[in-house]
Parts: C-alpha cells; sequence; structure tokens
C-alpha cells in the first residue's frame, strides 16, 4: 500500500493545467471537492466525472497515475460499500441469516464509492501538476488574510510543503528498509494480521529514526542559513495572475454553478 501512494508525487508535462497559477488550482479542488457534496443524484457525479477526466486530459496526466492514487484506500472503498450494501434498510435481493444485501444499499454503495475515487483523483490531479513548493506558496498568498489575525500562515505553508516533499522520500526510504528485511528473510505476505503485524516493528522503528534524522538535518541546515520566518522574505518567482488563470477561474465559477443548478432541480 505504501508502495503505491502517490500523494505529494508531481508529474512533470508542459501543460494548461501545470502552468496555471497554484492559487487556480487549490481553489478549483476546494470548489470541486464542495460540489460533489452538493447533491445525492448520481447526474451531477457524472458531470463532475465528465469534467474531471477533460482535466486529466489537458494536463497529460497518464491514467495509471490516477489509478495508483485509488489503490492506497481500496480498503477503505470495500469497506464502505460493504457497509452500504449490508446495512441500508430496503427490499431484500438476497438473505442468509442475519445477512442482507438490498437494492437501495446496491445503489448507495455505487453511488458513495464513485464519489470518494472522484474525491480522490480531483485531490490527486492538484498534486500531479504542481510542485510542492509552488504548492506552498500559493497557500500562502491564498491564506495571506489571515495574518490580519496574527495567524502564522508562512509557517503553516511551509510546513504543507515540507510535509508534500517528505512523503516521496520516506516512501523510498521505505521501500529500501522492506527489500532490506526481505534480505534478510523476511517474508510480509505470510502469517495471520496478527503475525504481519509484528512483521511491521523491524520496519517501522527504523522508518521513524530515518525520518526524525532527516528532520533534524533540515531544522540544522534552516537555522545555518538564519532562517527567521516568513517577515520580510520575497519570491524568486512571485505568483501573478495571467490570462490563462482568469479563464480557470472563470471555468471553475461555470462548473460550480452547473453542478448548484443540477443541485438544486433534482432535489
Amino acid at each position: 500500500m505504501f508502495r503505491e501512494m502517490t500523494l505529494g508525487q508531481y508529474y512533470p508535462a508542459d501543460s494548461v493545467i501545470h502552468r496555471l497559477d497554484p492559487r487556480v488550482k487549490l481553489g478549483g479542488t476546494f470548489v470541486y471537492i464542495i460540489s460533489l457534496f452538493l447533491s445525492r443524484k448520481p447526474q451531477p457525479l457524472v458531470f463532475a466525472a465528465a469534467v474531471l477526466m477533460l482535466t486529466v486530459l489537458l494536463a497529460r496526466i497518464p491514467v495509471g497515475f490516477l489509478i495508483r492514487a485509488i489503490r492506497p484506500v481500496l480498503f477503505i472503498l470495500l469497506f464502505s460499500a460493504v457497509f452500504h450494501i449490508f446495512g441500508t434498510p430496503g427490499k431484500p435481493l438476497w438473505e442468509w441469516w442475519i445477512l442482507r444485501i438490498t437494492g437501495e444499499g446496491c445503489r448507495k454503495a455505487a453511488f458513495f464509492s464513485f464519489r470518494l475515487i472522484l474525491l480522490i483523483m480531483g485531490s490527486s490531479v492538484m498534486t500531479f501538476t504542481t510542485t510542492p513548493g509552488s504548492l506552498a506558496d500559493g497557500l500562502e498568498k491564498s491564506l495571506g488574510f489571515l495574518k490580519i489575525f496574527r495567524l502564522p500562515v508562512h509557517e503553516f505553508a511551509m510546513i504543507t510543503g515540507i510535509a508534500l516533499r517528505f512523503i516521496p522520500i520516506l516512501t523510498e526510504e521505505l521501500d529500501k528498509i522492506m527489500k532490506a528485511q526481505t534480505a534478510r528473510g523476511m517474508d510480509f505476505d505470510r502469517g495471520n494480521p496478527i503475525e504481519r503485524l509484528k512483521k511491521l516493528v523491524p520496519i517501522l522503528i527504523p522508518l521513524f529514526v530515518a525520518a526524525v534524522g532527516r528532520a533534524s538535518d533540515l531544522a540544522l541546515a534552516m537555522e545555518a542559513r538564519c532562517y527567521q520566518g516568513g517577515d520580510g522574505r520575497t519570491k524568486l518567482h512571485p505568483l501573478v495572475y495571467k490570462r490563462a488563470d482568469y479563464a480557470g477561474w472563470l471555468f471553475i465559477f461555470c462548473y460550480f454553478a452547473v453542478m448548484a443548478a443540477m443541485a438544486v432541480r433534482l432535489h
């Protein structure tokens, strides 16, 4: 599961979506997530899926990357589907002892699973097309109004950017540790669930030590460069809206208007 994790990974490509301002992509992702919860009918989700596929084509992201983004949460998808299939009352399609499958449960399972898949894919498109540094800059710029309340916006954006950068690094470190343990005779695929959990101990401890060591090195490097926070700091590439960014905001507004109209009409 950890090897298939794509969170924080950036897919380099020369596309319209890659060149958009990170604030546009952050806002678009936020609007997209909200729009998925506007209605309990399948029609808006079909429209949202079509818009997502159009965005993926414009971003030139391989379909395999999106499939990899879903694999780590397959257990959650299966658990949610089983919960709705067997836990939703209605006309039974199949019944045995205390187990009962209903048509309403099957429809709910399909609906909520489809919505969760769209949510994960939509969020993954943002990380695939935006570098962690640009994402942190866009987040800091978008939340700049919170500085009025003396909130540490720069520190929050910096922590977010560092966390996204560390995820692929720690995933690679985890893969090295697992290969080293396998070379020493450890078999992670055998045994009951309790035995498999015990086998995670010689993996998680070295991974935790490596994470602490990298964090300590990063803190030392920041102190050596006299880091004092975000006050008075300038950007090498300041964020400036272009025509494509305004067009992106217009597209996001039109998409949300259509989704809201469909939710009201189908309510």
